[in-house]
């Protein structure tokens, strides 16, 4: 049995804060579950640009004799993503040791920096809107949504030839999902069935028009008189998320760190000690980027 010792300790509960704080910044993700992501345990740093392939558009050509079959845009397409996003968020544990024996103390310290960085990561992917040109927007500023612009949305993304296979997501702000749930056809068991009574005693709406309808804090909002919330309907591939790994701490600085790495996302967690407190710091840091991937797989819904 090999022995305890403080180095294999520390190595252990740096272990224990990356295995819990990915999946804990999962769970507070919407918008960063939905979208097209990609991650690769390389090295990189801010600046660095990622190439996301996009399957191409192929449009067959007619057939005369003796001719043959030809197609446009046959090679994989890329849009590029740059890696502009450090975040990071930082906490301080008193007694670490504790933790290996009270592992639920481990949540007390970590949650609030999780839900940071992931606040951070909604924010930018719901900030990217504006980008989505190709497409007019529906709904007006100000005005309760209705089942007509939901029907709209997912008939914009039809006529831009969407493929039936890809999901379609609709993100709503805290005031619009409520509109959605008061919309007497689908909160009521006699017009919805099963899905109405979820709307009515678990709030949920789940599925309406072939979109998954989902709400965020953090759908930008514009304006004062009146206020503009910008929610979005979309399929995956309108919008990448790009991860990639930050290096280890340099030697001699008595920083450990240590990866977590699971469905795509990609998380660093550092640990250090902080003299002015006489405590262990952790810092949990991404390096990440956003942007449009599919300019026509979107349209932004306005309420």
């Amino acid at each position: 049995m090999p022995m305890i010792t403080s180095a294999n300790v520390a190595q252990a509960i740096v272990k224990l804060v990356a295995a819990d704080a990915l999946p804990s910044l999962m769970g507070n993700l919407v918008m960063g579950n939905l979208v097209n992501r990609q991650f690769e345990p390389s090295l990189a740093q801010a600046g660095d640009t990622v190439n996301v392939p996009i399957p191409p558009t192929l449009v067959a050509n007619n057939i005369s004799e003796g001719g043959s079959v030809t197609t446009q845009n046959p090679n994989l397409g890329n849009a590029s993503l740059v890696l502009n996003t450090h975040a990071e968020a930082t906490f301080q544990i008193p007694d670490v040791t504790k933790v290996l024996a009270v592992p639920d103390l481990l949540s007390l310290y970590m949650q609030p920096a999780v839900v940071a960085l992931a606040e951070k990561i909604e924010s930018d992917l719901l900030g990217l809107y504006g980008q989505f040109s190709a497409n007019s927007p529906l709904g007006t500023g100000g005005t309760a949504l209705t089942e007509s612009v939901v029907d709209q949305a997912e008939t914009v993304l039809f006529n831009a030839k969407v493929p039936a296979r890809l999901p379609r997501y609709m993100i709503l702000g805290g005031d619009a999902y409520s509109q959605i749930r008061q919309i007497s056809r689908f909160s009521e068991y006699s017009s919805a069935g099963e899905a109405g009574l979820r709307a009515l005693i678990d709030g949920a709406v789940g599925r309406m028009k072939n979109f998954f309808v989902f709400r965020s804090q953090f759908v930008p909002k514009t304006g004062s008189t009146p206020v503009t919330s910008h929610n979005l309907a979309f399929a995956t591939d309108a919008i990448g998320l790009v991860m990639r790994r930050l290096p280890q701490p340099l030697p001699g600085t008595g920083a450990i760190a240590e990866y977590a790495e699971l469905g795509n996302f990609g998380m660093r967690v550092v640990m250090s000690y902080q003299p002015n407190t006489l405590s262990q710091q952790f810092t949990v840091d991404v390096l990440y980027g956003v942007g449009v991937l599919r300019n026509n797989h979107a349209v932004v819904v306005r309420s």
